[in-house]
């Protein structure tokens, strides 16, 4: 008598791991909704959702064209449980850098590179 209570506690106890492709659809519509409702008004916005977020959150990312030819680069995150979004500032983009490099022949020149934050971890 005890087995099926206890396996009907365990069942109870981890929703994440019953959750049906209606569940996980649902969800990825409601953070797209709520990201969405947050893009820029400028320009023109594509948003890629995580299928599954973390235990806690869901996350997206939106990338938003400007008028200018650039691109603003934004991360939404999604509470689960209060069911509401924040949008991060944007990142900021690559930036033209001039650094002094010599030639061959021994004489300095600026040379143009693009530099951004981004850099390898380490797990």
């Amino acid at each position: 008598m005890r087995l099926p209570i206890l396996l009907i506690a365990l069942a109870a106890a981890s929703p994440a791991l019953a959750s049906s492709d209606e569940a996980w659809a649902e969800f990825r519509a409601n953070v797209e909704k709520a990201c969405s409702a947050l893009a820029p008004a400028e320009g023109e916005t594509a948003i890629e959702i995580n299928p599954f977020g973390s235990e806690h959150y869901g996350a997206a990312l939106l990338i938003t064209t400007l008028p200018d030819g650039g691109a603003d680069r934004y991360v939404c995150i999604y509470d689960k449980q209060a069911k509401t979004a924040e949008l991060t500032a944007p990142f900021t983009p690559p930036q033209e850098v001039s650094m002094p490099a010599a030639t061959s022949s021994g004489n300095v020149a600026p040379v143009e590179t693009t530099k951004t934050d981004a850099h390898l971890v380490k797990p």
